[in-house]
């Protein structure tokens, strides 16, 4: 398979601008690509719609020229003729549900699995996992399924915290992927954190950034997972 993935965790960390975390990957997944198709399903609220021009104007820093996916009336086509695809973040669940409805599902595994590169954060990242039973959002509606694309053989789980609030007496994000793998004790779980991403090219697979992520699965403790290190076995 020729893939060509960068999975964030997050637009930006706590020290850099938008999509300036892992930049150098950036530009090397887009490498040779002039125009890039735009997929803001994820995007809800009118205040919220400021974010595509926030990609648009990295996307000419970058070099490249951005397309977005919703000015055109045939969806599955777009991605068809697409050089690369950017996928943003925002509510995982209204992604995944415009995916289903506007029939991008098959041609972006079809497409990526051919080597068309893609570059997901956040709920963009979520969705290129095998369901997206691993977001922190809330359902506001109802995909047709839970099935995403899965473009890697595990689940994922970014903007990863430890951070426990004074005085919250709720569950931890450690808690409740504990929870998902003690009923489906078959799956693993990458849980990256903010500034950092999966970097998968082919079968390889690496923690691209600075910082470290975890595994998760149901029959041993999490495993840290160094940054820069090789998780090709994963996929």
């Amino acid at each position: 398979m020729s893939r060509n993935l960068l999975l964030l965790s997050s637009s930006r960390s706590a020290d850099t601008g938008f999509l300036e975390a892992c930049e150098e990957e950036i530009r090397d997944t887009l490498k040779g690509v002039k125009r890039v198709l735009f997929i803001p399903y994820a995007i809800i609220g009118e205040e919220n719609r400021g974010r595509i021009g926030m990609v648009e104007e990295r996307c000419r820093a970058l070099g490249v020229q951005m397309d977005n996916i919703e000015d055109v009336e045939n969806h599955a086509e777009a991605v068809e003729k697409a050089e690369a695809v950017l996928v943003s973040g925002g509510n995982t669940f209204c992604l995944l549900d415009a995916m289903y409805r506007n029939n991008v599902i098959e041609p972006l595994r079809k497409r990526v699995a051919g080597g068309m590169p893609y570059i997901g954060w956040s709920a963009g990242s979520n969705v290129a996992g095998k369901s997206i039973r691993t977001t922190n959002d809330m359902p506001i509606v109802y995909p047709p399924s839970f099935d995403a694309l899965g473009l890697v053989g595990f689940q994922l789980n970014p903007h990863f915290t430890d951070a426990m609030p004074p005085g919250h007496r709720g569950e931890t994000r450690r808690d409740r992927l504990a929870e998902f793998l003690s009923v489906n004790p078959h799956e693993k779980v990458v849980a990256i954190r903010e500034g950092s991403g999966l970097r998968v090219t082919g079968d390889t697979m690496r923690l691209a950034g600075e910082h470290d992520g975890l595994l998760f699965t149901s029959d041993a403790e999490p495993v840290m997972l160094a940054a820069g290190r090789d998780l090709s076995h994963l996929l």
